[in-house]
């Protein structure tokens, strides 16, 4: 299973585990949570569990485990790895989600949005394109507010909050783009899934207290629990288009759940009547978040300026000073002549100004003390070689150049 693998191309086989692997209290905790039912076999020593929509209870011919209760029993083993080995041969979803959450400790999330049958393929395959986008939305914001809480994030800490999602699992998609299920292993991710978990119960709470009294206060409280303009802004996208939606999540039942936090937390639900109040709040924390001031050593990637001579602008790769990749800088003419000099012989440069908001945290204004940096001889070939690597081969060198980095929040490129 592939992180947020594409909804039209075809799921790759589950990870089975080692039936020597497997707790039979997880995996029946794992078969009640997806809808196996369990209907009996002998107290004590294993019980019988069908899946959903089985109303023969597995006297069909359909699938049907046997699970021991523990490993005490001399055919414990057995037991295990045919159960294991009938879920593998399963074409049911919910067999699949039983073996993710079995070879990988997971908390699990859940989205679930209330939406109409699509009438054809493609308004199906447009459900779940949207669904996954919102689910991965959501998780980078909890990321985002694990790395440290911030009203807008903008581009700080965004390759971290990435980086740490590279380990999630997704589930089958539901039907019709209602549901998805997305595997979070603790090992790697139970700091983003209980900060997701806070995060959406204080948007929520700040959310009903701006609808009764119309006050925006507790959007500002709601920070310290991980609520960003990023949260907000995945919240209305799994909203927007839905009778309603709701979040659920579940931790991974071999772990246990984190201390001080419930053992089966409430779901989250938001609807379209929290949409403004939703909106509004990110546009606050947009205009709220302060500029940073920063003192950013990068290596100079990209040059542009109208003229022979005059101020200009730079791009820099930021080596150390800033949780953002790139930020643009301009300069006047004695710095930007430094800059250059400084590009063409290999050398980063450092910079100080403030980290400006506007554009998500990707522009330093006020820039000065512009200075190149000393390295040594092997740092000097690393960076020119990471350059290279970056520029494609063709510099950007007195020449109108404009990348990804340079847009605005909404997309917009600066001028």
């Amino acid at each position: 299973m592939d992180r947020y693998r594409p909804t039209d191309e075809p799921a790759p086989a589950p990870p089975v585990p080692s039936p020597d692997e497997v707790d039979p209290a997880v995996l029946g905790a794992l078969l009640a949570r997806h809808g196996w039912r369990r209907r009996g076999g002998a107290a004590g020593r294993y019980a019988r569990w069908t899946p959903p929509g089985d109303p023969s209870g597995g006297t069909s011919g359909g699938t049907s485990l046997l699970v021991p209760e523990s490993r005490e029993f001399p055919d414990s083993g057995d037991l295990l790895g045919e159960a294991v080995t009938a879920l593998a041969r399963s074409a049911a979803p919910s067999a699949r989600e039983v073996l993710i959450g079995l070879a990988v400790p997971s908390d699990e999330v859940r989205w679930r949005r209330e939406v109409p049958e699509p009438r054809s393929g493609a308004a199906a395959w447009s459900a779940q394109e949207r669904l996954s986008a919102a689910a991965r939305a959501t998780l980078l914001a909890g990321a985002l507010a694990a790395r440290g809480r911030a009203g807008y994030h903008g581009a700080r800490h965004r390759r971290e909050a990435e980086a740490s999602l590279e380990h999630i699992l997704v589930g089958p998609p539901g039907p019709g783009g209602r549901e998805l299920t997305v595997f979070v292993p603790v090992e790697h991710g139970r700091a983003v899934t209980g900060t997701l978990l806070r995060a959406l119960h204080a948007l929520r709470d700040a959310v009903d207290y701006q609808r009764t009294t119309g006050g925006q206060e507790a959007f500002d409280a709601a920070v310290e629990a991980g609520v960003s303009r990023e949260l907000t802004e995945a919240v209305v996208s799994l909203v927007e288009g839905t009778e309603g939606a709701r979040v659920v999540l579940e931790w991974s039942p071999g772990a246990g759940p984190p201390a001080g936090v419930a053992a089966r937390p409430e779901p989250v639900d938001f609807s379209p009547g929290d949409l403004p109040a939703l909106r509004e709040a990110g546009a606050r924390y947009v205009r709220s978040e302060p500029a940073v001031p920063v003192r950013v050593t990068g290596a100079v990637v990209r040059l542009r300026r109208t003229g022979p001579g005059g101020p200009g602008t730079v791009r820099l790769r930021v080596l150390t000073g800033a949780d953002v990749a790139q930020v643009r800088v301009a300069l006047g003419e004695d710095d930007y002549r430094i800059a250059v000099h400084a590009h063409l012989v290999g050398l980063p440069i450092r910079v100080s100004g403030r980290l400006e908001s506007r554009g998500g945290f990707r522009r330093i204004t006020g820039a000065r003390d512009v200075t190149p940096v000393r390295v040594d001889e092997a740092d000097r070939d690393r960076l020119l070689k990471s350059l290279r690597e970056h520029l494609d081969g063709a510099d950007c060198f007195e020449e109108p150049c404009a990348g990804p980095e340079e847009k605005h929040g909404d997309g917009r490129l600066e001028p």
